[in-house]
């Protein structure tokens, strides 16, 4: 679909940002793209999205500063709503969202990036909020989600210096969950998008929002919206199915069986 592809593969699929010619920066035909995919996924039937760049180089290189160099002030900050409304999308999408980072996350790319639940990325993955140098601040959610996800004095000094950084230090920051190879990053990335595919569909999609709704509360708000969200996982046919089989394997471990969620 125009500058964005996806491939189902079972219960999980690959969605990949395919404007290598552009290092794969959003502009706003990009950004529509995505959002049409995201249209088309069905939470019932995909269970994870891998989210990666065509092409060896750069995951996602920013947004198109082509684009962005003509705005007016009007115009720019309804281009951060239009970033930041899908970015948040994916943030508050019902399944897990998995970025394979196989090049350059800069700018608009590390945002978009932080907006997936889970990081991992290429040894050649390069990182950073270059915005200043630009003469603009990080506009789809940069300021907000690096603070939260590392430290505001590491986000603050990313930020004001527009210095990249490479693989091994996202990951001693913990901007990033594992660093691999690259021809091992992408099949990594669908092995642990498959392996959520086959937990229970509705345990793992509130323990998202649980994670997510609870980061932006105060620890007693926190906990009862965990108690509401454990609470619906009752009475449904995953819950049942697997204590079930939990007491089967105590009580007689030839009795057990795998729970096949995958049909769920």
């Amino acid at each position: 679909m125009g500058f964005v592809d996806i491939e189902k593969k079972g219960k999980y699929a690959v969605i990949t940002i395919n404007r290598p010619d552009a290092l794969n920066a959003l502009n706003s035909q990009v950004l529509d793209d995505l959002g049409a995919v995201l249209d088309g996924i069905d939470p019932d039937e995909i269970r994870a999205v891998v989210l990666t760049g065509a092409g060896e180089k750069s995951f996602v290189a920013g947004a198109d500063i082509g684009e962005m160099s003509t705005l007016s002030k009007a115009e720019g900050e309804a281009f951060g709503k239009k970033g930041n409304d899908l970015f948040r999308r994916i943030e508050t999408f019902p399944v897990p969202f998995i970025a394979a980072v196989n090049g350059f996350a800069l700018g608009g790319g590390c945002e978009i990036a932080m907006s997936c639940d889970i990081r991992i990325c290429a040894d050649s993955a390069v990182f950073g909020q270059p915005e200043v140098g630009l003469g603009i601040t990080p506009g789809f959610g940069g300021t907000q989600r690096l603070a939260r996800l590392v430290s505001p004095g590491m986000a603050k000094q990313m930020i004001y210096t527009a210095r990249n950084i490479k693989a091994d230090e996202a990951y001693r920051i913990g901007l990033v969950n594992a660093v691999y190879p690259l021809e091992e990053l992408l099949p990594a990335a669908e092995k642990m998008a498959e392996t959520i595919a086959k937990n229970a569909p509705i345990a793992v999609r509130n323990c998202k929002k649980a994670i997510n709704d609870g980061l932006q509360a105060d620890i007693d708000k926190a906990i009862v919206i965990e108690e509401k969200l454990f609470g619906d996982c009752f009475e449904s046919e995953d819950q049942r199915e697997g204590m079930a089989n939990f007491l089967r394997k105590k009580d007689d471990p030839k009795k057990v069986k795998v729970v096949d969620f995958q049909n769920r």
